[in-house]
């Protein structure tokens, strides 16, 4: 029974991260859908939310994007992971749970953002404005690549719930590097600091988000790195030698 039921919260938890990533991508490029009297995207960077000072915006979002970036950058960390599925998670369903706290972090950063609206910078040119958008779409299109290029339904907890429910146990990922991943080593944060910094309308708000953004992920980056070293070591040190960890271009030899 614990195995159907641990594969049906596996489905909720990744059925929770889909949706809350298809909503981030018209949070973070202000679309605004609307059927009727229904609206898609409520809240956005730029607009909803509730009126607030400066100071309080600031403060609000500084501290929503600072609870993401504890909870997703901590929780993923191996001497976490060693502790609470020990004491509290079943191995089984670790990762998903994970995801669930990931996403649900998220939905309170968006559903709680208040919009700084003052202009740092707007393009005018609407073919150059589209080509913007274009790029930031595209930095969520390389997140999905990179995950699936690894294996997707792993990432998000899917599998190790699948191999629970056959009785059967759940192979270690081999150490591999996949289409982008011989051009970048962390393809998934190149990909997020795309649509975070890519944009025709940039805000005082929205400029907060990506450099909250880029200080999670060198963050977040570094601690990674010393794991994939414990895991995979020489072969990783390797890697680091051959392929930069941001930036989409091999490095050239010495």
């Amino acid at each position: 029974m614990s195995r159907i039921l641990f594969l049906l919260y596996g489905v909720v938890c990744y059925l929770t991260f889909f949706l809350t990533f298809v909503y981030m991508v018209g949070f973070v490029n202000d679309f605004h859908f609307q059927i009727g009297s229904f609206t898609f995207v409520p809240v956005a960077i730029d607009f909803g939310g509730g009126a607030a000072s400066t100071v309080t915006a600031f403060i609000i979002n500084t501290a929503l994007i600072g609870l993401f970036g504890v909870q997703h950058s901590g929780m993923a960390r191996r001497g976490f992971k060693a502790v609470w599925t020990r004491v509290l998670v079943p191995k089984a369903v670790e990762r998903s749970t994970y995801v669930l706290a990931s996403s649900l972090c998220l939905i309170v950063m968006m559903a709680f953002w208040k919009p700084m609206p003052t202009v740092i910078w707007a393009v005018h040119n609407e073919t150059l404005a589209h080509v913007l958008t274009a790029l930031s779409l595209l930095g969520f299109g390389i997140i999905l690549l990179a995950s699936f290029l690894i294996n997707h339904f792993e990432l998000f907890g899917l599998q190790q719930v699948y191999m629970h429910a056959k009785g059967e146990p759940l192979t270690p990922i081999a150490f591999k590097q996949p289409g982008i991943y011989k051009l970048v080593r962390h393809p998934i944060y190149f990909g997020f600091l795309m649509f975070a910094w890519v944009t025709p309308f940039m805000t005082v708000g929205h400029l907060l988000f990506a450099m909250g953004s880029l200080v999670y992920i060198m963050i977040g980056y570094k601690l990674e790195e010393k794991d994939l070293i414990h895991q995979y070591g020489d072969t990783y040190r390797q890697y680091q030698d051959r392929v930069h960890g941001l930036v989409p271009f091999p490095k050239g030899k010495a």
